[in-house]
C-alpha cells in the first residue's frame, strides 16, 4: 500500500491500453483521482469510465494544464507513459527520428518542466517515466526507440538525482517485452527477443507499486534486466558481442 496515492491526483499518459490503461486501473483501485490521457478519444472515455477517472484525449506533452483544471488543482503523480516504439536503423527518416525524439523524450521534459516549479515550492511530487529495458540495453532493429528510450532514462535519472532531496520521487519503469500492442508491432524482433518473457501490463502496474512502497528508481518488472545491465556496464564488449550473435541470428530469418 503507497498510502501517498489514496486521494492522490493522478495523470497516466498513453492510457487507452497497455501499460498506461494498467496504470490508470491501479491508481483508481487504490483511490487515487486519475485523469486519462491518450491521443485515441474514444479509448481514452472508455477507461475513464470503466475507473471513474477523467478523460482527457490529446497531445501528451499539453495535458498539464487541463489536469490541473480537471482535477482542481494539483498534480500528485505524473505518468509519462505515452511512447513510440519506432523502429529502422540510422536510415530511418528524419521525420521519424524527430518524432521518436518529440513523444519519447521531450513530452517528459515538457511535463517536467510544468509541474517541477509547483512540486518543489510545496515539498512534494511524483514522476513516473515508462521507459523500457531497451533504455539500459538496447533493442534489434529500433534505433530510434532505442536511442531516445536511452534519453527517457538519463532524463528521469537527472531529474532524480537534482530534485530528490527536494521531496520529488522519481521512478523509471524498464520492462523487456509486454503484451501489448507496441509488442505486437515489434515483428519478428520482437518474436526473438521479446515475446518468449513477455508479461501482462497488471504486472507492470505490480512492479511500480512495489518500488514506489520501497521507495526505488529504477522498477525491473523483468528482474533479469538488473543482470544484463550489469554485464553490460563491466564488460561492453563480451556484451555486445553477444547481442551481435542476436542480430545475426534474426538477420537470418528475415
Amino acid at each position: 500500500m503507497v498510502e501517498a496515492v489514496q486521494g492522490a491526483g493522478v495523470v497516466v499518459t498513453g492510457a487507452g491500453g497497455g501499460i498506461g490503461a494498467a496504470l490508470a486501473r491501479r491508481f483508481a483501485a487504490e483511490g487515487a483521482r486519475v485523469v486519462v490521457n491518450d491521443l485515441d478519444a474514444g479509448r481514452v472515455r472508455a477507461v475513464a469510465e470503466e475507473i471513474g477517472g477523467i478523460a482527457l484525449p490529446g497531445d501528451a506533452s499539453t495535458v498539464v494544464p487541463a489536469a490541473r483544471e480537471a482535477l482542481g488543482g494539483a498534480v500528485d503523480v505524473y505518468c509519462a507513459n505515452a511512447g513510440l516504439g519506432s523502429g529502422g536503423s540510422e536510415a530511418a527518416g528524419e521525420d521519424v527520428w524527430a518524432r521518436a525524439w518529440d513523444v519519447n523524450v521531450m513530452a517528459h521534459v515538457r511535463a517536467a518542466e510544468a509541474l517541477v516549479p509547483a512540486w518543489l515550492e510545496r515539498g512534494s511530487g511524483r514522476f513516473v517515466s515508462t521507459v523500457s529495458a531497451a533504455g539500459l540495453l538496447t533493442m534489434i532493429g529500433a534505433a530510434p526507440y532505442s536511442v531516445t528510450k536511452h534519453g527517457a532514462y538519463a532524463f528521469a535519472e537527472w531529474l532524480s538525482l537534482t530534485y530528490r532531496h527536494r521531496g520529488i520521487k522519481v521512478h523509471a519503469i524498464c520492462p523487456q517485452g509486454v503484451r501489448t500492442d507496441m509488442l505486437a508491432a515489434t515483428g519478428s524482433a520482437g518474436d526473438l527477443v521479446l515475446k518468449p518473457t513477455a508479461i501482462e501490463p497488471e504486472d507492470v502496474a505490480d512492479a511500480l507499486f512495489k518500488g514506489m512502497a520501497e521507495d526505488r528508481f529504477l522498477i525491473l518488472p523483468h528482474p533479469e534486466v538488473a543482470g544484463f545491465y550489469r554485464a553490460r556496464a563491466t564488460d561492453p564488449d563480451r556484451w555486445l558481442t553477444s547481442m551481435n550473435h542476436i542480430q545475426q541470428r534474426w538477420e537470418e530469418n528475415q
